[in-house]
């Protein structure tokens, strides 16, 4: 009777690592900066600024079958719903580094968020839509109808703190995924029993 020497068995977790990870650190770096400048300058701009107007715009159609408190809801929804959706598609993937990158894009998603909320009532922000008439202020109309519009900067502060936690939380651990990819270069990295493996085993009687 043979016995067959298995291949060494690593986590799911380290087999993305096999691509390297020389950029995964400045990148994280880039993300943590970004994400301190949307926390702290209600003005800055930056690449997902873009891309959280069009997911925001894109959440006023896509929810607006469901009547019009849910198609104005349906905007803030929608620009937090999107960085969520990536992050669990990629943990989905095994790939937790992506999916703290993904966390990161969410902490910048409610810090824009903390910044219309706080504006509810002042009403300062110029107002950018797709709407002909300019369309109307979200948060205004939405504490409005819970008569809550005395609550705008309380709201405010509490998802600017969510959006801080976020962004540390997704910023540490992106930061551990990266250095341990430091630890587990390309040659260390084995398949997992469950993959089909082109290696030969060793037999022995």
């Amino acid at each position: 009777m043979g016995t067959a020497t298995d291949t060494q068995v690593v986590d799911d977790a380290d087999r993305w690592t096999r691509f390297g990870s020389y950029w995964r650190l400045p990148l994280l770096l880039w993300l943590g900066w970004t994400g301190w400048h949307h926390l702290t300058d209600p003005d800055y701009w930056s690449i997902f600024s873009g891309i959280i107007f069009g997911s925001h715009e894109f959440g006023h159609l896509f929810f607006a079958f469901m009547g019009h408190f849910m198609g104005v809801a349906g905007g803030s929804l929608m620009q937090l719903l999107v960085p969520i959706g990536a992050g669990a598609l990629l943990l989905a993937r095994r790939d937790y580094f992506g999916a703290s990158v993904a966390g990161c894009w969410l902490s910048f998603s409610l810090s824009n968020l903390a910044v219309y909320v706080g504006d509810a009532v002042a009403q300062e922000l110029p107002l950018v839509s797709f709407s002909p008439d300019g369309g109307e202020h979200d948060w205004f109309y939405l504490l409005d109808h819970f008569n809550a519009l005395g609550y705008d900067l309380r709201l405010a502060l509490i998802i600017r703190r969510m959006a801080l936690l976020v962004l540390a939380v997704s910023f540490l651990s992106g930061a551990w995924w990266a250095l341990r990819a430091k630890r587990y270069p390309p040659s260390a990295i084995r398949r997992h029993p469950s993959e089909p493996s082109s290696e030969k085993t060793e037999v022995r009687s």
